[in-house]
């Protein structure tokens, strides 16, 4: 009706008051109704039906969607194992949590270098601890 009603006051000046006013007015409405009528099919056309929505909560365990891994003595053995670089790059970037600015001053690497050390670094401690677990 409201929708109707806009279009109404819109386009008022093309009625001619010589002409009856309920066909005018009647012509306006079923335009609006169309145009509803499509917009609603565009959005339905594009909307996704599921049963049951995916649910989030505030816990931090519960947001966790990564694999994680439950041994920390297993990982420090496996830290201790690596080459000094990446040893020095996990511990700085990951367990100390420095920037790469900061760590590439402290150690004397480039920050490209400190990247590299801790890539491999990981990739390392992935392949070494699924083998243990």
């Amino acid at each position: 009706m409201q929708d109707t009603l806009l279009s109404l006051h819109v386009v008022r000046a093309t009625y001619d008051p010589w002409r009856p006013f309920l066909p005018w007015l009647s012509a306006i409405a079923r335009n609006r109704i169309a145009d509803g009528a499509r917009r609603y099919a565009r959005r339905v056309a594009n909307e996704m039906a599921v049963e049951k929505l995916p649910e989030t909560f505030s816990g931090h365990g519960t947001n966790m969607f990564e694999e994680t891994y439950g041994d920390p003595e297993a990982l420090l053995q496996a830290i201790r194992r690596l080459p000094r670089g990446q040893r020095s790059a996990i511990e700085m970037l990951k367990l100390r949590e420095l920037s790469l600015k900061e760590a590439a001053e402290i150690s004397g690497m480039s920050v490209s270098t400190l990247k590299v050390a801790l890539h491999r670094a990981v990739k390392a401690l992935r392949t070494t601890l699924r083998k243990e677990a």
